[in-house]
Order: structure tokens, then C-alpha cells, then sequence
């Protein structure tokens, strides 16, 4: 059987080069899913300024929900500091440090900051720190007191110099270097001492965090590690407390890697669906078309008494050989594309530069066996009218099609474009980005109802066309919709795949800009500050910025806005539900600087154990005013809130907005992240801004209103990468259609040839094929723009309050174009190359 389908598959290359493209494409992007999935899971970022601790102890940074994935807690949790003493005295610990992390920054001679660490929230620690550094290279010595400090190489300051340092909101001082320290993860060192009082953390102290560390880390003896690990986790049993060694090091550093981490996961289980569902659609309508090519073959070979399920087979094995050559090189061309995409991610900031992908043959195993699946059921499905057909039968309908369409099929097809229909009502119902992507979702699957239903559909259009015909139309015309009319089955397969590329492009783009023009809106209405003010390079703003802020001149109200995560437990269709959501932070005089567009209630209650909750998540979770609602704070903290107000203004502010003093100890840094400032609108008072920014190191004064000058500088990075997402597939889309409209056009070599032998000349050839491109065009485009209406439609009805979607206007025409250019180009050069063949010898060959 093998050798047989190698055989058939010799004869036919042209046509099974589309299902090679199909293949190797599908592979690809299957595989850069699988990649992208599996790092989500496995990837784990390098140990940084813990290179140098054999064994840490740090606060779990995730939240497990029952019967989910873990979901990622990027708030720094602590742990006693009490503990550290008690891990010290285990045997092989030849250290225990208790770490620290605070915002600190080096300001130089000119009011710059200098480079002190990756991430100056955490960048100042005590000198003890230095001993988790791995080898780390040190000129100097340690700091004593409080007047002295030690600095990273990368700050470029030498031993002896004076400095002055933002420690944690405090206003800069001078310190006097006593020793730079080169080492990768390296930051600025104080002593002990003066590191837990800047930070808030001794044990006589009462802040929030007082008494406690980031994390322990333990140097131990040589070949102890193992050990030492394990009597470590006997002593914080029941603590709630993580035990890490080796590689999961990395995760202890930053904890926000256990965000980007879960993107990866969320990024790849939303592309799973519409890279299986495109690809499986690609692969069918490729091995259709070939298979079709084919029938004369299987008929004969039933004829001579090939059983159905030997001719099922023989269809099979052929693909399969196909698929198996275009496999490898896909699955390879899958890894490439997975370490471009990881480069795109981290370029635009949504992944940290140092976390790599986990490679590993996973996911080519997966993508084997699914491609591997939807090959042999694909032409299966493809083979299963000719084999169930008597020999007789099949033979003479192996130059022709089914006088009817199945039955089964039309209604199916019509089924699931009904389907698509009521999930197109989606966004109605749901303003959120999920209810925003059933929109895509529903486009494709009536994209799918259009290819099983379209030979009805074309059959019945073309008999309608046919009819009108005037008398003494010109011959090309009159042929072109003939073979409409008579080959309606071909003719959907070319007519569905460009109307399924015209749907995706369409409603994948303008739900991406619908979303973002919907939060803009939210967010430039409810925004009244004219003036943010940060302090990025400091790790949050200084403790006497918002009165300075205040006392500038035209100034009429001035208040701290931070952000965190939080996850939202709740009960969905009577099951326990989770969510991680960005939060704001506010407190109850920000009444004059955001409007959330509150419809019950009021923000001047945001205060203790309180929250305000968006309309769209109060109808859905229960939260309406007055209810209490269980979140889980960036930190893992559990705590029960009342729900004070609700807003409108849900898709631009979140679904959450937390008070001061709930959020107060519960995020890596208590210092607020910016002040919004509303003044009277004079130029005195922007120059006022503008002034004390300048006057104070690392502040920034920006302008709250979007940047006409930059229309996508304030675009968030998941919507680059949707439209990059976008692009790829609808290459492999593309590329798959022209090798499917090429490989059916070179198949009907038979048909010019005896229209020549009639005495069709080969401009009325050209003529006719043609026509049949622009039929195949303007049916594409027509069927892609019906079945894109309604999802669109109720997409802007649902997020913009109008029946059409938000998005650049050339779109539309760009789509029209390339569909009329691939429609032609595929079926102009077929033909011309077919018209070089004399007709006795084509017919010959066929």
C-alpha cells in the first residue's frame, strides 16, 4: 500500500504540493504554539544576584486555585526574620542571609541617575547580601555606618567618591563609597543596619513589613546541598513557605517572573484555538482539492476490485507521505519562529530579556501527532464518496461532480454559520476583551459553515447567473459560468479558503482596534488630570513630592495613584472561579482627577477594607454596592472587601479599583507610583510642573493627553503582538490558497485541452478562466464581507455604541486588493503554463 501511494503521489506533485505547503505551514505555527505553551511552564529565568546561594527560602508567589493553573503574584511576599537564625544553626550551613530589597538610586554630580541595578524598586540591600552574589569581584570594603555605601561596576564611580543616594522616598543624601562590587545582579549595598532602617524592616519597627526579609539565602558545604535542602523544608512546613535550589533560583529574584510566565501560557492556549482551527481548514481544503484530482484513479482501482476501505487507505498513506516529507522541515521552521516571536515579546517589554524558551521535542511530538490526525482524516473524509460509490459509479463520476451537494453537508454547514451568528451576540452581553474575541472566533467558524455549505450555494448562484444570461453573451462568459454551475464543488474550494482569510483579517484586526479605541475612550474620558507625575529610576516617587506638587501655583488638585495585581475569587455557573486582573490604587480624594464613570455609590467611600467594582463584574459576580467580594492581593494576602461604588468605565480603569489602605504593605514598594495633577490649565502652572521636575532627580512630568505626534506610543504591547499574530497567519493563509488555486487550475490541464480540440481558441481560454478569477474574487469578497458584518456589527454596537467597528479605513481595500491579485495571479499563470502543452499530449498525460 506504501509503495503504491508513493507511486500515485510521484504522478501527482503539483497538486500535492499544496498539501506539502499546508503542511509545513501548519507545523510551523503548531509547533511555535507548543514552544511558546511549554516555556510558559517550564522557563526559568537565570539566578542573578543569588548565583552565589546554594539553597533560598522564599514566600510561594503564586496563587492556586482548585482545578486551574497556578496564577502568578508579582508583589514581593515576605518571610520572619526570625527564621533566618534558626536555618543558620542547621548542619552544613556555612551562611544564612537574610535579604532585603528597597528602591534605592545613585544621583550624579548633575542631577542624572545612574544605572544601579535592573530594577531600582529593589536595587539597595544590606551588605550581607553580597555573599549570594556568584564570584563577585570587589574593590574596597564593606560599608560602615550610615554615611557609606557600595555601588555596582555598571554605575561607572570609584572608590572614595562621594554620592548621593533616594533611598526608599527619602530625599537625597551623600554617601561615601567604600567598595564597587562587580558582579551580575549587583546593586547598591548600605550596611546591615542602615539597609533594615531605609527599608522598614527591624524588628523594633512599625510599619507594615516590619520583622521580616525578602528571602534567606543559605551557603552550605560542599555536596551538602541536597541535605541541607531537605532539612529546610522540614522546618518551614505548614509555613507556606518555598524551598528552591538550582535553576528555580531565578523565580526568587523577581517574582514578577511568574507574570510573564502565565502570559506565555495565556498567549499560547489563545493562539491554540485559531492555529488549529485555520490549520486543520487548510489541510482539508488542500487534500480536497488533490484528492478530487484523483478520482479517475480510485474509481479504477475500484473497478478492478479495490475494497472501499483499501481505496480510504491508499488515500491516506498518500497524504501521509506527503505530510511526513514537509513535517521536519516545518516542526524546525516551528523552533525558529518561536525565538523570533520570544524576541517581539521582550522587545515590547511584555517578557523579561533573560527569560529564555524551553526547548525540548515536546512540542514536535505534539505537533506530529496532530498534524499527523488531521491528515488522515482529512483525506479519509476526502476519499469516503468515491470508495462508498459502486465501481460503475465512481467511474463515471470521475470526470464530473456530484449532480447534487450533500445534504448532510449544507445543513451542517448552515448550522454552524448560525452558530457563529449567536456567538457573534458575545460582546452585547460581555464589554470585555474575552467577550471581544468571540467575535474572531465566530467570523472563522462561519468562515468553516461557508466551505461546507458553499457547493449548494454556489450551485444555486451559478444556475441563477446562468439564467439571466442575455442572448448572445460572449462564449468565455457563457463557459466561466457553466463551470460554475457544473463544478460547484471546485469552485467553493478556492471560493471559501480567500473568503476565510478576508473574515479573519477583518473581524481578528477590528476587534484588536475596537478594543483599544473602546479604552482609550474609557480611559480619555475619565481621565480629568491634565499632569502625571513619576518617578520611574527611583523606584516610585519621593515621600515629599505630592506636597510639593500641591504647592505649585495653579494647581487645583494633586493625589497618588499606584496599580498592583490582585486575583478575584468568585463563582461561576455554581463552580469557584478565579481571575488576576491589574488593579488601581486610589483613595477617596481622587474624585477630581479620574471620573470611572460611577453609577452607584461614590469613590469619596474608598476607604479601609473597601473597593470599587466595574458594572460589567458586578452583574456578572455578584458584586453589586454593599456586597463583599474575596481577592487575593499581589502578595497571596486573602482579604474580604466591601464594594463601595460601580463604574461604568470597566474596559479603561479595570475591573477593580483597590483603596490606600487596603493595598498599604501589600506591594513590593509602599511609595506611591504617580501623583495625577489637575490644574487650572495656564501656562504658569505647566511651567511650575515642569520646573519642579526639574529641579528634583528622576522625576518626570508627563502630559495625561495622547501624543498626536505618536498615535501608537501609548498602544499596549499584547495588541503589537495580536497584529503580528495576524500577519503570520495570514501568510501561511495565503500561501496555502495560491499553492490550493494553482494546484486545482493545473488539475483541469484535461478541460483546456478539449476546449481547444472543439475549436476554443487560446484567448477565449484565457477568457474564460479569467472570468471564472473574477467570479471566484468577487464571491470570495462578498461572502467574506457578509459573514464579517454581523460579528462587526454588534462588535462596535457592544464597545462603541454604533454599529460599525473602529479601525484604519484602508484596511478593507488592502484586503480587496490582495484577494483580486492572488485570485488572478494563481489562476492566470496555471492556465498560461497549460496552454504551452499541445491538447493531444495533455490529454494524454491525463
Amino acid at each position: 500500500m506504501l509503495y503504491l501511494a508513493w507511486r500515485m503521489a510521484a504522478h501527482r506533485v503539483t497538486a500535492l504540493l499544496a498539501v506539502a505547503c499546508a503542511v509545513l505551514g501548519g507545523a510551523a505555527l503548531i509547533t511555535t504554539t507548543g514552544v511558546l505553551a511549554e516555556s510558559g511552564l517550564r522557563s526559568q529565568l537565570p539566578p542573578g544576584r543569588l548565583g552565589g546561594a546554594d539553597v533560598v527560602v522564599a514566600a510561594d508567589q503564586e496563587f492556586h486555585p482548585r482545578g486551574d493553573l497556578p496564577i502568578a503574584l508579582p508583589e514581593r511576599a515576605t518571610v520572619p526574620d526570625r527564621l533566618v537564625d534558626r536555618l543558620a544553626a542547621l548542619p552544613g550551613v556555612t551562611a544564612a542571609v537574610g535579604d532585603i530589597g528597597f528602591p534605592a538610586a545613585l544621583v550624579g554630580a548633575r542631577g542624572q541617575v545612574l544605572a544601579s541595578a535592573d530594577d531600582p524598586r529593589t536595587a539597595g540591600h544590606g551588605w550581607s547580601s553580597t555573599k549570594l552574589l556568584a564570584d563577585p569581584r570587589v574593590a574596597g570594603r564593606a560599608p560602615s555606618g550610615a554615611g557609606e555605601v557600595a555601588v555596582t561596576a555598571a554605575a561607572g564611580v570609584a572608590v572614595g567618591e562621594r554620592v548621593e543616594v533616594v533611598a526608599n522616598g527619602r530625599p537625597a543624601t551623600a554617601y561615601r563609597v567604600s567598595a564597587v562590587v562587580d558582579a551580575p545582579g549587583a546593586g547598591l549595598y548600605f550596611a546591615d543596619g542602615t539597609a533594615s532602617r531605609l527599608a522598614g524592616r527591624g524588628g523594633d519597627g512599625d510599619g507594615p513589613r516590619a520583622g521580616t526579609v525578602d528571602l534567606i539565602g543559605l551557603r552550605v558545604d560542599d555536596g551538602a546541598g541536597e541535605r541541607v535542602a531537605s532539612a529546610v523544608r522540614e522546618q518551614v512546613a505548614g509555613t507556606g513557605l518555598e524551598v528552591v535550589t538550582g535553576a528555580d533560583r531565578g523565580e526568587a529574584v523577581e517574582p514578577g517572573v511568574g507574570s510573564a510566565r502565565s502570559l506565555l501560557i495565556l498567549l499560547a492556549g489563545s493562539l491554540a484555538g485559531i492555529v488549529l482551527l485555520i490549520t486543520g481548514f487548510v489541510v482539508a481544503g488542500a487534500l480536497g482539492v488533490t484528492i478530487a484530482g484523483q478520482r479517475r484513479d480510485l474509481a479504477l482501482m475500484r473497478a478492478v476490485g479495490a475494497t472501499p476501505k483499501q481505496i480510504r487507505r491508499l488515500a491516506a498513506a498518500q497524504s501521509s507521505v506527503v505530510a511526513a516529507v514537509a513535517l521536519v522541515p516545518g516542526v524546525a521552521l516551528g523552533y525558529l519562529l518561536a525565538g523570533r516571536f520570544r524576541e517581539l515579546l521582550a522587545g515590547r517589554g511584555v517578557l523579561p530579556d533573560e527569560l529564555p524558551l524551553a526547548l525540548s521535542p515536546l512540542p514536535a511530538l505534539a505537533t506530529l501527532l496532530l498534524v499527523a490526525a488531521a491528515v488522515q482524516l482529512s483525506a479519509r473524509c476526502a476519499a469516503w464518496r468515491t470508495s462508498r460509490r459502486p465501481a460503475t459509479e465512481a467511474v463515471a463520476e470521475s470526470r464530473s461532480e456530484p449532480r447534487r451537494p450533500s445534504r448532510v453537508r449544507t445543513g451542517a454547514g448552515l448550522l454552524l454559520m448560525l452558530g457563529a451568528g449567536v456567538l457573534s451576540a458575545a460582546p452585547l452581553m460581555s464589554r470585555t476583551v474575552l467577550g471581544a474575541s468571540a467575535t474572531s472566533i465566530a467570523g472563522i467558524l462561519a468562515a468553516i459553515g461557508l466551505a461546507l455549505s458553499g457547493p449548494a450555494l454556489v450551485q444555486r448562484a451559478g444556475a441563477a447567473a446562468a439564467g439571466r444570461l442575455r442572448p448572445g453573451v460572449a462564449a468565455p462568459t457563457w463557459l466561466a459560468l457553466a463551470n460554475v454551475r457544473g463544478y460547484a464543488l471546485r469552485l467553493a474550494g478556492v471560493i471559501s479558503p480567500l473568503a476565510m482569510a478576508v473574515v479573519f483579517v477583518l473581524t481578528y484586526t477590528f476587534a484588536q482596534t475596537t478594543v483599544l479605541a473602546a479604552t482609550s475612550d474609557d480611559t480619555r474620558g475619565g481621565t480629568l488630570a491634565q499632569y502625571e507625575v513619576t518617578a520611574p529610576a527611583l523606584g516610585g516617587l519621593p515621600a515629599d513630592t505630592l506636597p510639593a506638587v500641591r504647592e505649585v501655583p495653579g494647581v487645583r488638585a494633586a493625589a497618588p495613584v499606584g496599580t498592583t495585581t490582585v486575583v478575584w475569587e468568585y463563582e461561576e455557573f455554581g463552580e469557584p472561579a478565579a481571575e488576576s486582573a491589574s488593579a488601581m490604587v486610589l483613595g477617596p480624594d481622587t474624585g477630581d482627577l479620574v471620573d470611572l464613570g460611577v453609577t452607584e455609590g461614590g469613590l469619596d467611600r474608598l476607604t479601609g477594607a473597601t473597593v470599587a467594582v466595574s458594572g460589567e463584574a458586578a452583574r456578572t459576580r455578584g458584586a453589586g454596592l454593599g456586597e463583599r467580594v474575596r481577592l487575593v492581593l499581589g502578595d497571596g494576602t486573602e482579604v474580604d472587601a466591601r464594594v463601595v461604588a460601580v463604574y461604568d468605565r470597566g474596559l479603561g480603569f479595570g475591573p477593580v479599583v483597590l483603596s490606600r489602605e487596603l493595598a498599604a504593605g501589600h506591594t513590593t514598594t509602599d511609595l506611591d507610583r504617580s501623583v495625577l495633577v489637575r490644574t487650572d490649565g495656564t501656562d504658569a502652572a505647566a511651567r511650575g510642573l515642569t520646573a519642579l521636575a526639574a529641579d528634583r532627580a528622576g522625576l518626570a512630568v508627563a502630559s495625561t493627553a495622547p501624543d498626536a505626534d505618536s498615535p501608537g506610543a501609548d498602544t499596549p504591547p499584547e495588541v503589537w503582538v495580536n497584529l503580528a499574530t495576524v500577519v503570520v497567519l495570514l501568510g501561511y493563509l495565503l500561501l496555502s490558497i495560491a499553492n490550493k488555486l494553482v494546484a486545482a487550475t493545473a488539475q483541469r490541464r484535461a478541460e483546456i485541452a478539449a476546449l481547444r480540440l472543439v475549436g476554443t481558441t487560446p484567448r477565449q481560454v484565457r477568457a474564460m478562466m479569467r472570468r471564472e478569477a473574477a467570479v471566484v474574487a468577487a464571491a470570495a469578497l462578498v461572502s467574506g464581507l457578509l459573514l464579517s458584518a454581523l460579528p462587526l456589527a454588534l462588535l462596535g454596537q457592544g464597545f462603541l455604541g454604533r454599529p460599525w467597528p473602529a479601525g484604519p479605513a484602508w484596511l478593507l481595500p488592502a484586503v480587496a486588493a490582495t484577494v483580486v491579485l492572488t485570485a488572478y495571479v494563481t489562476i492566470e499563470l496555471p492556465t498560461r503554463h497549460a496552454l504551452r502543452t499541445p491538447p493531444a499530449d495533455a490529454l494524454r498525460a491525463a
